[in-house]
Parts: C-alpha cells; sequence; structure tokens
C-alpha cells in the first residue's frame, strides 16, 4: 500500500514538471521581446516645418569646429571712469553760502555749483582793484611820463593781482568785470566754485553755513557713460593677459556686459594677494553703477579648434544634457557629452558629428512640445 502511494506521488509530481517546462523555456524570450523594444520612442520628436519654425523663432546652427576664447572668471567692482571723473574742491578757507546743485544732478561744463565767501578773498578781490586801477592810469601816461620801473611794476602788480584772484576760485568773468569798473564795494570776498565737465554730481557731503577748509571736496563729478571695473586675480599666471583684451561682465541677475582691459597691475596686493586688472566698459543706458559687484569673465587665448555648439542650444532633460537634432521637419532629442564653456559657446565631447544641424533658440518651447506629446497629446506642432 505504501509503496503504491509513493509510486503515485512521483508519477503525479512528473507529470505537473512536464506541462511547466514549456512556460519556463518561453519567458526569456517574452522578456527579450519587451527588451528590444523598450526604449523606442522614448523621448519622442517634435513635428515642425521650416515655416513653423520661423513663425515659432526657432532657429538652426551647423555643427562645425572651431577656435574658442580661453576664459579666466574673477570677482570685480564696478567704479568711476577717472579719467571722465573730476572733483570740485576750494584753495582757500571759506564759508559755504549757496548751494546751486545736488547729488544726482546732471550738470553741464560750466554750470555753477557751490558759492562760497572768504576774508582772503575779499583782499584779494581788493587789491585786484587797486592795482588794475594804478595799472590802467600808468598806461595811459605812458612812458615818456613814467620811469620804466615803475611803469613795468605797475604792470606786473595788476598781473599778480588777476593771478591770485583766479587761484583762489574766482571765474574769469568776474575777475574781468571786478577789474574793469573798479567798484570797491565788489570786493565782498564771495565766489562761485563752477564744473569742469559734464556728468553726474557723486558726492556732495557738505551743509550750507559750513567752514571749509582748503582741499575740501564738495563735488565729485562723473560721466558715467563709462565705467571702469577692477576684477581681482590670482596673484600668478595671469601674464598672458593683455591690454585690449575682450571681457564679460556679468551681474547678479545676470545681465551681461561687453568690455576691454586697460591694464593689468604688475604688483600683488598684500593683503588679499591678488592683482587688479582695469577694464572700461560702455554704461550708455546707465545700468552699471558705482560699487555694484560683477563677475568678470577675462579671455585669455584661444583654444584649438573643437566641436562647439551655442551654450543656449544644450539643455538638460532626464538628468542628461541633451540638444535637439534637426531631421527635416522632425526635431529630436539627442544627449551630448558636454565640456568646458566659452562665453556664449559649449563644447561637445560626443553625441553629434560635424555637419549636424540643431536647434539653436526657443529650446523651453521644444522641451514642452516634447513634454505635451508624453502626456499623450500627441506630437508637439
Amino acid at each position: 500500500m505504501t509503496f503504491d502511494m509513493n509510486l503515485k506521488k512521483i508519477t503525479r509530481f512528473i507529470a505537473i514538471t512536464l506541462l511547466s517546462a514549456p512556460l519556463l523555456f518561453a519567458a526569456p524570450a517574452f522578456s527579450g521581446e519587451d527588451d528590444d523594444h523598450g526604449d523606442e520612442g522614448e523621448e519622442g520628436h517634435v513635428e515642425m516645418t521650416a515655416a513653423e519654425r520661423k513663425k515659432n523663432g526657432v532657429e538652426i546652427y551647423t555643427v562645425a569646429r572651431r577656435s574658442l576664447g580661453e576664459e579666466i572668471r574673477a570677482p570685480g567692482e564696478v567704479g568711476l571712469d577717472l579719467y571722465k571723473t573730476s572733483q570740485v574742491t576750494p584753495r582757500i578757507a571759506a564759508q559755504i553760502m549757496t548751494r546751486h546743485v545736488k547729488l544726482g544732478d546732471n550738470v553741464s561744463a560750466g554750470e555753477p555749483l557751490v558759492t562760497l565767501s572768504s576774508v582772503q578773498m575779499a583782499e584779494a578781490q581788493g587789491n585786484l582793484i587797486v592795482t588794475a586801477k594804478e595799472w590802467k592810469r600808468v598806461e595811459r601816461l605812458g612812458r615818456k611820463v613814467v620811469s620804466d620801473r615803475r611803469y613795468t611794476e605797475a604792470q606786473v602788480s595788476a598781473q599778480q593781482a588777476v593771478a591770485k584772484v583766479r587761484a583762489f576760485g574766482l571765474s574769469g568773468g568776474e575777475t574781468t568785470r571786478l577789474s574793469s569798473k573798479g567798484d570797491a564795494s565788489k570786493a565782498t570776498g564771495e565766489f562761485t566754485l563752477f564744473a569742469r565737465q559734464a556728468g553726474t554730481v557723486m558726492n556732495d557731503e557738505f551743509v550750507l553755513g559750513e567752514f571749509i577748509e582748503p582741499g575740501r571736496v564738495l563735488f565729485a563729478i562723473s560721466d558715467e557713460s563709462n565705467v571702469w571695473v577692477e576684477a581681482m586675480l590670482p596673484g600668478y599666471g595671469n601674464n598672458h593677459i593683455d591690454a585690449g583684451a575682450k571681457v564679460r561682465i556679468v551681474t547678479n541677475d545676470n545681465s551681461v556686459y561687453s568690455g576691454s582691459v586697460l591694464q593689468v597691475r604688475h604688483q600683488v596686493d598684500e593683503t588679499t594677494r591678488t592683482i587688479s586688472a582695469r577694464i572700461t566698459v560702455d554704461n550708455t543706458a546707465d545700468t552699471l553703477h558705482s560699487g555694484q559687484f560683477v563677475t568678470v569673465y577675462i579671455e585669455a587665448g584661444k583654444t584649438a579648434p573643437v566641436m562647439a555648439v551655442p551654450r543656449q542650444a544644450v539643455t538638460l532633460m532626464n538628468g542628461d544634457s541633451q540638444v535637439f537634432v534637426v531631421d527635416g521637419d522632425e526635431m529630436e532629442p539627442q544627449k551630448v557629452l558636454v565640456g568646458a564653456t566659452y562665453g556664449e559657446w559649449v563644447e561637445i565631447k560626443s553625441g553629434l558629428n560635424t555637419g549636424d544641424i540643431i536647434a539653436s533658440t526657443e529650446i523651453f518651447l521644444l522641451k514642452s512640445l516634447i513634454l505635451k506629446s508624453k502626456m499623450g497629446s500627441g506630437h508637439g506642432h
């Protein structure tokens, strides 16, 4: 009885095994078929005719090898162009009487800025009137009446009096009027300082009635149509940066400006251990301001020819750098291995060939159409 029961169990096991065998061998073939087609159309593509590309602002670029400008990156600070900046200072001790302009005003060359009053100026103005009158009288009498010595002394005294008031800050027009009219009541000691150049008032730290000493800066006026940027470079390995080298200036809001190197200093700062490079930047739009921090990219030579595409053509999709390759009316994402970035260009190490055509603008639009396609809305158009 026991033998018969065991025989039945063995027979049942063999039958089940034989029935299961086809399924066991068929399973790998099914899995392999799925693997063959699992990645097909994973990224999708965008269909867009040339006319539609133009309408949507999608430009194309033919991949080529090109020499790119190597760049040195450094922090920088915007400052005034000192070649287009002037300071207004008194040459004698004086008291501030009247302010004619204020901080931020745009002034023209020769425009009055501030009126001062000085005892020294009053004395000089009085001397100017006296010597001018004496010189006129001696000149009218002539050399036949007065001695040569007296004639010369009167002439020199008058000229020195003019030079003195001019040195003290009296304008040429006021000097002429004072000496020609000879009105002693005009020797009040008041005089006005004028702008030497056109520009913007950048500094005016004084108050009415304040007594100021010679050399005190009352105004700083600068033409902000051009500014300087001081870039702090590492104190080594910068000898290949030459005057005139092209520069990109990038602000915190990612605005980009073009400039050029004026000079690279040859002395390392003892505190920061950096070398300063002075860069001149066009600021006609008046969007850069003194004291603003920026990032500086200085061109420092050219690379050997490399395969490169516009930086904006490369986008990140599914964790990979990709570009949109154009083939007729189709644009399909293509994975690429990127290298270094040089300004507006990025090196492509693999994934593209010379002569390939890619989309170079409106990449965000193309990505959106791919996403729309994946969500079941069909191909993007």
